[in-house]
């Protein structure tokens, strides 16, 4: 199989060529996407390296990592590759990985092949505290929003995708910034595809991340919730419905109901000073705890639906 190297380049001079030059000769094709970086970096590249593999495209303006990334994408399909591998150009993914992050997509075990820092404790070590902390509260929301119950660290992104689950993603309806890797998860999920996590360490040194904490809890949250309700329609009413479309159904009318009853009822006790009997009480939670059972029911049936074949060999 042919495989490519996309690096989106955006204020990464000082370290692109340390990136291209540790590229193994398992690579075919590296595409260095200048996202309209402010140090010229693709004519940096194009000025000193001497890799024949390395193909430089340009952005007239800055559209974002996920806009580069899909940008490479689209040149790869082009070029007829089979997998294409995205790394970042700051020095943070060792490109040494490369062979763990292509293998099981080679033997036909996964569509999708994602890195994870949180296998071990001891690639933990040198992530900054806010960085661990919000990675991993990250990577509960997209279990939620993906269906991929199994997969951990949705904002790694380095990846590596087989060109049949390539081919069948809404490139132009991604999204082109730093929601770009937990949006390509939803995308996956919606053909289901097999992903696959990759143990992998990163490197923390002179490198400044672009993205701020404000950026995840402002941005993030709205796009986690539309993705898990397009998620869920998608699965569990358009093209199926099954026992757990039904415990979703059945559990979440039950809760609202047992909320609304309850709430009434309390804020007419607390007017007239007259406690519910218990007949109103048992009215409010009988359904809340049925509901909630249900509710479990349906996200049990949830994490054991991940796909297990993958698209390739479908």
């Amino acid at each position: 199989m042919r495989v490519a190297v996309v690096i989106p380049c955006y204020n990464v001079k000082k370290h692109i060529l340390g990136v291209i030059e540790d590229i193994g000769s398992e690579v075919d094709m590296i595409y260095v996407v200048d996202d309209c970086c402010p140090e010229n970096s693709g004519d940096y590249v194009v000025e000193c390296s001497n890799d024949a593999r390395v193909k430089v495209l340009k952005h007239t303006e800055n559209l974002g990592v996920g806009g580069a990334v899909i940008t490479g994408y689209r040149q790869a399909l082009i070029d007829g590759v089979d997998i294409v591998v995205k790394i970042d150009g700051d020095g943070q993914m060792d490109p040494e990985l490369i062979p763990k992050f292509v293998k099981p997509i080679i033997e036909g075990k996964a569509d999708y092949a994602k890195g994870t820092r949180f296998f071990s404790l001891e690639s933990l070590r040198d992530m900054p505290a806010v960085r661990t902390f919000g990675n991993a509260a990250l990577s509960f929301v997209n279990k939620v929003s993906s269906g991929y119950w199994n997969v951990m660290d949705p904002t790694n992104g380095y990846t590596a995708i087989h060109k049949v689950a390539l081919s069948m993603l809404p490139l132009d309806r991604l999204n082109q910034r730093y929601f770009f890797e937990s949006d390509m998860l939803f995308r996956l999920g919606t053909v289901r595809a097999v992903v696959k996590d990759i143990p992998m360490d990163s490197k923390y040194e002179d490198e400044e991340s672009n993205l701020s904490v404000k950026k995840v809890l402002v941005d993030f949250p709205p796009r986690y919730i539309k993705a898990f309700v397009k998620r869920v329609f998608y699965n569990y009413f358009l093209r199926d419905f099954n026992g757990a479309s039904m415990e979703l159904v059945a559990g979440v009318c039950l809760l609202l109901f047992g909320f609304f009853w309850g709430g009434v009822h309390w804020l007419d006790s607390v007017e007239t000073g007259q406690p519910a009997t218990t007949g109103t009480v048992m009215l409010s939670v009988l359904p809340i705890i049925l509901g909630f059972q249900l509710v479990l029911n349906a996200i049990s049936y949830d994490m054991a639906n991940a796909p297990q074949t993958p698209l390739q060999n479908r």
